[in-house]
């Protein structure tokens, strides 16, 4: 008998109308989707018709720090708070996972405790959290801060953010409601419990106001894949999204990440570990360059200079395009974006750099026929480098129906993914235990 291959789990990442920096020149986009709910709705649909297994919504406090002439030739990706726009998608949907990003650095745990857990209630238990710490200046400033709070300390807050979070998740047992009208008893009070937190950072009694929903709690996410990012993720992730640019640098980040995991008393199998990735579909391989092609032709060094600066903090001058890219110093931000885009940038100039990582930022890339690009997946997922991916769509709606119309019927194909939603839960649907 055969043995079962390894099941793929998706997730899409949507951001605004598609996640290259050039997406909204494109012909076939409507540049105002990104501020019209119904375009958002759309997508969503799309994804949960290929059964995928949830959607994400990142999100930035902040504009970048820069004059707003420049600002004008880029398009805005996070118009929407991002948990308002899940909790106006939850009753729209059916079963696909919803994630969105919340800053420990800006919101009390508490509110983020309740937000979520209401979420998980409201969509019969398909919440996900992304924690992280942001890493902008220009966040900072919008909340009352010169800068942002240092890296090693925004972290340090964060794991134990994640600590009342998950406390306050577990004020109630199981079942704890009586509704005894005969006796007056509303609910068993032994079931309630006081967090009565008291840390470094954080004073919080609690309890939250809702028992425990139907996955237990929210799927909790993390995205950083710096040394103090991973971690946060093996103490504290069941989901991590991270850029990896090749198999072999996904391979090691893997590896690495989940031999973190046994430090913290937990399985190497708690975790599901989802690369970012971005496919550029054709028929015909020619298609498919041609697509990528199209795109790339319309970047504006401009807004290829922002995007570096936005992700990396760094000023570097429109009057070197054509030489080589300066070292890249670690700063207060994000430290592996920066990493990730010093060795992208060895050996090339910062034109050549700003192409390199605009449609991305630094995710795979993958230009091909449905056929070619299920091959790299594969091989991906059978080297152990990833449990999944979180798609990025060069552009929206076209570059998701690409990808479901083409290469998720050639993974099932393959026996990779599901034809259908077996569970209810975004927990259930990435086999993940209820107590982590």
């Amino acid at each position: 008998m055969a043995a079962t291959k390894k099941q793929i789990h998706l997730s899409a990442f949507l951001n605004g109308v598609g996640h290259h920096v050039a997406a909204w020149r494109h012909p076939n986009v409507d540049p105002s989707g990104a501020i019209r709910f119904d375009a958002y709705r759309r997508v969503v649909a799309l994804a949960e018709a290929a059964k995928f297994d949830a959607v994400f919504f990142a999100d930035n406090l902040a504009l970048p720090l820069a004059p707003p002439e420049q600002l004008s030739k880029g398009a805005v990706a996070n118009f929407f708070e991002p948990s308002s726009l899940l909790f106006a998608l939850a009753p729209l949907t059916t079963h696909i996972g919803l994630i969105a990003t919340v800053s420990s650095t800006y919101m009390p745990p508490f509110h983020t405790a309740r937000k979520f857990a209401s979420l998980d209630h409201i969509s019969g238990g398909r919440a996900g959290w992304n924690l992280v710490t942001s890493a902008t200046d220009a966040e900072a400033r919008n909340f009352g801060l010169k800068d942002q709070i240092g890296h090693q300390e925004r972290y340090a807050r964060a794991a134990e953010y994640v600590a009342v979070v998950k406390g306050l998740w577990k004020s109630w047992d199981k079942d704890p409601y009586l509704f005894d009208k005969e006796s007056g008893r509303y609910f068993d009070p032994d079931k309630l419990h006081i967090l009565d937190h008291e840390g470094t950072y954080y004073s919080v009694r609690g309890p939250l106001s809702l028992p425990p929903s139907p996955q237990g709690h929210p799927v909790i996410v993390q995205a950083g894949s710096s040394d103090d990012g991973q971690a946060l993720a093996a103490q504290t992730a069941e989901m991590v999204f991270t850029a990896q640019p090749d198999l072999a640098a996904a391979t090691a980040f893997a590896t690495g990440l989940r031999a973190r995991l046994a430090a913290f008393g937990r399985s190497a199998d708690g975790i599901r570990i989802m690369p970012g990735l971005q496919p550029f579909v054709g028929e015909t391989r020619a298609e498919a360059q041609a697509k990528f092609d199209t795109l790339q032709a319309l970047i504006d060094p401009a807004v290829g200079l922002g995007l570096l600066y936005a992700m990396t903090g760094i000023r570097l001058s429109p009057d070197k395009l054509d030489e080589p890219v300066e070292t890249l110093a670690l700063n207060e931000g994000m430290q592996s974006r920066i990493a990730l885009f010093s060795e992208l940038g060895r050996g090339l100039t910062l034109r050549q750099l700003l192409l390199k990582v605009a449609g991305a930022r630094g995710h795979w890339t993958v230009i091909g026929t449905p056929q070619e690009i299920a091959d790299q997946i594969e091989a991906w997922i059978d080297a152990g480098a990833a449990d999944g991916f979180n798609i990025m769509a060069p552009i929206l709606p076209g570059g998701l129906e690409d990808f479901t119309r083409l290469v998720v019927p050639e993974l099932i194909r393959r026996g990779r993914f599901r034809t259908g939603y077996e569970t209810s839960t975004l927990r259930q649907h990435l086999g993940l235990s209820s107590e982590q």
